[in-house]
C-alpha cells in the first residue's frame, strides 16, 4: 500500500464584505497574493488574498447596498467560502454628537428600525436587534482600545440626510443608543445568525452626520477618509484574532505509522489497529499481501 502524505490545514478564511467600491478598495490595499474567484452556479465574484502578518486568507467580496442583498450574498459566501468569521466593513452616517466624521464604530449591537406596526395612534416600533460575537469583539476591543467607539448601530434601507426628521426622532427615542445609521449590517448579522457558525462583526468609519450636510461632507473626500479607517481598523482585528484551535485526535485512530523499525509505511484511516487488544466479534478485512502477525 502506498505511503499516506501527511496533510496541512489550509490557511483560515476571513469574509470582508463591503457595500460601496470605495470601501471594497480599502480593504484590498491591505491583502497580498489576491486571486479572483467566480461562484459556479451564480457568478458572484469575490477577491481573496493573504492578510501578511496574519494566518488569514481574506475573501472579500462588494456587496452592493442593501439588507436584502446584503443577506443573500452573505449566506451565499458562508455557503461557499465557508469563512471561520465574517466583517463587514465600510462607511456610515453619525447620531450622537461626540461621533465625529473619520471615526470609526464597531457595533456592539445591530438594530434593524423599520419593523413595527402602524396604528391610529402612530407607529409602534418591533425592535429586532443581533448582537456581536462575542470572540470577534474581544479581539476588536483588544486591536482598537482608545482607538475606537465600540456602540450599537441603527440600519434601515433609506440614506438618512435630515437630522430634523421623523425617522431621526423615532431612532432618538427607540434606538437611543445607536450612534451610527446603515443600510446593511442587519441583512449580514441576520444571515450569519441563522448559519449558527461563523461569527460576524461590523466596522464603520463615520463618512457624515446623517444632516443636511452629507453632500458637503461627501464632496469633501469624507466617504474615503472614512472608509480607509474602517479599513485599518478591521485590519488591526485581524491581526489580534486568532484562528479556532483545532481539535486533537486520538493518534491510535485514522492513519498511523508501522512500530516495525524496518519499515516505514503509514496506513490510511479506513484501517483499525486491534494491535495489544481484544475484540469479542467477527469483523471483515483485507490482507495487504503480507504475514500476520
Amino acid at each position: 500500500m502506498p505511503e499516506t502524505k501527511p496533510t496541512t490545514r489550509p490557511m483560515p478564511t476571513v469574509a470582508v464584505l463591503t457595500a460601496l467600491s470605495l470601501e471594497y478598495g480599502a480593504v484590498l490595499d491591505h491583502l497580498t497574493d489576491v486571486e479572483k474567484l467566480t461562484h459556479p452556479r451564480y457568478g458572484t465574484r469575490a477577491r481573496r488574498g493573504r492578510l501578511p502578518g496574519t494566518p488569514w486568507r481574506i475573501a472579500l467580496v462588494d456587496m452592493g447596498e442593501g439588507t436584502l442583498t446584503a443577506a443573500t450574498l452573505t449566506e451565499r459566501v458562508l455557503s461557499w467560502l465557508e469563512p471561520e468569521a465574517v466583517l463587514f466593513v465600510g462607511v456610515a452616517g453619525g447620531l450622537k454628537d461626540d461621533i465625529e466624521i473619520g471615526d470609526v464604530v464597531v457595533a456592539t449591537k445591530v438594530y434593524a428600525i423599520h419593523g413595527g406596526k402602524q396604528t391610529p395612534d402612530g407607529f409602534l416600533d418591533r425592535p429586532e436587534a443581533w448582537r456581536a460575537s462575542h470572540r470577534l469583539e474581544q479581539a476588536a476591543k483588544e486591536a482598537l482600545r482608545g482607538r475606537a467607539h465600540f456602540k450599537p448601530i441603527a440600519v434601515g434601507d433609506v440614506v438618512l440626510a435630515d437630522a430634523d426628521s421623523e425617522l431621526t426622532a423615532r431612532i432618538k427615542r427607540t434606538y437611543n443608543d445607536a450612534v451610527a445609521i446603515e443600510m446593511e449590517s442587519s441583512g449580514v448579522a441576520h444571515a450569519v445568525h441563522l448559519a449558527g457558525e461563523a461569527g460576524a462583526l461590523i466596522i464603520r468609519g463615520i463618512s457624515d452626520k446623517a444632516n443636511s450636510d452629507k453632500t458637503t461632507e461627501d464632496g469633501k473626500g469624507s466617504q474615503p477618509r472614512a472608509a480607509v479607517n474602517a479599513a485599518a481598523a478591521a485590519v488591526a482585528v485581524l491581526r489580534e484574532l486568532e484562528p479556532r484551535p483545532t481539535v486533537a485526535s486520538d493518534p491510535r485512530e485514522g492513519p498511523f505509522r508501522s512500530d516495525n523499525s524496518t519499515e516505514n509505511t503509514v496506513y490510511g484511516g479506513d484501517h483499525f489497529d486491534f494491535r495489544g487488544s481484544t475484540f469479542n466479534g467477527p469483523f471483515t478485512a483485507k490482507s495487504d499481501g503480507r504475514d500476520v502477525r
